[in-house]
């Protein structure tokens, strides 16, 4: 946890004094286009604001973002269908390629997809490491397991390397700040005729959002124990207090 916090206090100074870009990346998954049945029936003096509560379903969307640490601003987004190891490395390859000389250090989760083979091949050709030297998935090196992969991805040695928040600590990802934000002024009164339509918009509000709105978080947590536990007592379950 404290390695998170320091990389996001750093990553300001990073960005402006080596070019090295500090981003939190994450997936939004199935962010459903629903249609509402009937037109919403807007506030006037004396009455509330009317909306059908039937609606018709037009699929998903996921939403790979970056949030960038030092700026604020929501980069080189992928809305689409589907999510596998292979989009997510895209993905990554695609942030990469908006400026593909500089530092790249990402934050991210545990998921299976943020530690894959797939990725470490791609990471280990932008740091001109040869793909024969990493082993073979399952069996040796760098690619037989996940923990060798996930040291390999965080490897601070590396152009472009990773920093994984522990297990169920999800709220230390910077980028799950902004998914509230969309969801909240996007998402969640939305009214979407198709995927399509669902995807425009939440492209349009990024690029709304970068000109209007984007600037960094003031992170304030610098990783000390948040809680601790009280002394059980019979027959009761532990309670939790915040220290002093």
């Amino acid at each position: 946890m404290r390695q998170v916090c320091e990389t996001y206090q750093e990553a300001p100074k990073r960005l402006e004094n080596e070019g090295i870009h500090t981003v939190c990346v994450d997936e939004k998954t199935g962010i459903q286009a629903l249609e509402h049945a009937a037109p919403i029936k807007p506030m006037k003096p004396g009455h509330i604001e009317k909306r059908e509560a039937e609606y018709i379903r037009h699929g998903t969307q996921t939403l790979i973002g970056n949030f960038e640490v030092g700026t604020g601003e929501v980069i080189a987004p992928t809305v689409q269908q589907t999510r596998t190891e292979a989009d997510f490395a895209t993905h990554i390859e695609q942030t990469i390629a908006t400026d593909p000389e500089a530092g790249w250090i990402f934050v991210a989760d545990n998921l299976t997809t943020h530690v894959s083979a797939t990725l470490v091949l791609l990471v280990a050709s932008l740091c001109g490491i040869p793909a024969n030297l990493l082993g073979v998935k399952g069996k040796s090196g760098v690619l037989r397991s996940v923990p060798t992969r996930r040291a390999f991805l965080a490897d601070a040695g590396h152009r472009v390397r990773f920093v994984f928040v522990p297990k169920h600590t999800s709220w230390l990802n910077q980028v799950e700040i902004w998914f509230s934000v969309l969801s909240r002024r996007v998402i969640r009164r939305g009214s979407f005729r198709s995927t399509d339509d669902l995807r425009d918009r939440i492209l349009k509000f990024i690029e709304y959002y970068n000109d209007t709105m984007a600037k960094p978080y003031k992170w304030t947590y610098s990783g000390r124990v948040l809680n601790v536990a009280n002394k059980k007592k019979k027959g009761t379950q532990g309670s939790w207090i915040r220290p002093n």
